[in-house]
């Protein structure tokens, strides 16, 4: 099975093909440790904080795993028709011959997955006898009275399993055999049965969990640990965000504010309010940009409007559904949001400095020279919002400047153009503003 990987990921190395397609900012870093420890034929760990992407690099690894495979038909653990390792299948080789049943498996159901719980069972991982078997006349002593668990029902494939350290030691020694001699024992059964399997494990690092550790002489039988990270770039992180939030939710996410939102994770992972051993996970910035467009969507329920787009007025809402997702510094208890609100505010001052400094904002400004003042708020639609505001010079260059191209040129990202140039003119101190009850009002 190893060797079918290797062979795999082989050629397309050299073919210079994806091979872990949906991996978001890894390759200079992560990728090329998994590649050498797959070639090597190594089991591995990945280790890292939450929400890093290891379960989902985990399963694209049976991208590398040939499309079929044969294997005795029937059989509960995938036996190779030319060596059964199953006491019934080598009496059906032996009865049989060529004649022999073969079924077909394609790769994607050569891979198994336990989430480590405390409740796990060495028969939940193993095996343990079963007892309906017994009970229809089998003798004890049979190895067909055995009910085989998820690691040899994964034979010739690929079993992760997630959260490791969670499994209890005296369950984690069940998993010695498997690595190393490559064979399960189940009960007192003398029953040998060399599996073909590639075991990886994640972990969150253990001075985090401190619910339990990977035991010593399992740690050793790995060949590879592998630390993962969170995105190291913007760019990466906003790359993550495009591929991962909803597309179908109803409203557009100009580019602007996802690169806000990008710039909010990073300043919530840097900040030293958070429990840097947490870790800020990436779900945090997809989970914003899908509330936020769902604040857009219900705007333009409420008020009509056609084909919504999110503004910087729905960014707010972000604070108050995703605090949960963070994990505060015992000092900051009771301060929560408004060290989020703190942060989301510098985040956008960062992308409005970013893409807009340097316009001439003048004609946007000149709107308040005699003491006008613009009212917008999360149920004000778009074009309520430009109507209030009026023609303004040169807001095809904002436009431009904040990444609305060709067939971005609706009232509703013509709003989100304006209302965020004026949220940056604020965070500059260039304007005022008044916030109450889903209102915002800007004036000099």
């Amino acid at each position: 099975m190893k060797a079918e990987v290797r062979e795999n990921l082989l050629a397309k190395l050299r073919a210079g093909e994806p091979r872990f397609p949906g991996i978001v900012g890894f390759d200079d870093s992560v990728l090329p440790h998994l590649e050498r420890a797959l070639l090597a034929g190594h089991d591995l760990v990945l280790l890292g904080e939450r929400g890093q992407g290891k379960t989902r690099l985990i399963r694209t690894i049976t991208g590398l795993l040939d499309e079929w495979t044969p294997v005795v038909e029937g059989c509960e653990i995938n036996d190779h028709p030319y060596e059964p390792v199953c006491a019934r299948c080598r009496a059906l080789a032996r009865e049989l011959g060529d004649e022999l049943p073969v079924a077909w498996k394609h790769r994607d159901e050569r891979y198994g997955e336990k989430l480590a719980t405390p409740d796990t069972s060495v028969g939940d991982l193993i095996g343990d006898v079963d007892p309906i078997k017994i009970a229809e006349g089998r003798t004890l002593g049979d190895p067909e009275t055995v009910h085989f668990g998820l690691v040899p029902r994964t034979n010739r494939g690929v079993f992760s399993v997630n959260e490791l350290p969670d499994l209890a030691e005296r369950i984690q020694v069940s998993l010695l055999n498997v690595l190393e001699e490559r064979d399960i024992q189940v009960r007192g059964y003398n029953l040998r049965l060399p599996l073909d399997i590639l075991l990886i494990a994640s972990a969150n690092p253990e001075d985090y969990t401190n619910r339990g550790r990977i035991i010593t002489p399992l740690k050793d039988r790995f060949g590879a640990e592998i630390r993962t990270h969170y995105p190291l770039t913007i760019e990466d992180e906003l790359a993550l965000i495009r591929q991962e939030s909803m597309p179908d939710i109803g409203a557009a996410v100009p580019e602007h504010l996802v690169e806000t939102i990008a710039r909010f994770t990073r300043l919530v992972r840097e900040s030293t309010s958070v429990d840097a051993r947490s870790g800020v996970s990436a779900r945090f910035s997809i989970a914003a940009a899908e509330t936020a467009a769902a604040s857009a969507v219900r705007r333009a329920a409420i008020s009509g409007e056609e084909q919504p787009v999110t503004r910087v007025c729905d960014l707010a809402n972000v604070v108050h559904s995703l605090r949960g997702k963070v994990e505060f510094e015992v000092s900051e208890e009771g301060r929560e949001t408004e060290i989020l609100a703190h942060l989301l505010r510098r985040a956008t001052a960062e992308t409005f400095r970013s893409r807009l400094g340097g316009v001439e904002l003048a004609p946007l400004t000149d709107k308040f020279a005699q003491g006008n003042q613009v009212e917008s708020g999360e149920l004000v639609p778009a074009g309520e919002l430009l109507h209030r505001i009026g023609p303004v010079d040169g807001l095809s260059k904002i436009m431009s400047r904040l990444g609305m191209g060709e067939g971005e040129e609706s009232p509703g990202h013509a709003a989100a153009a304006l209302e965020f140039a004026l949220e940056g003119l604020y965070l500059m101190r260039r304007l005022s503003k008044d916030d109450l009850d889903g209102v915002t009002v800007y004036r000099t």
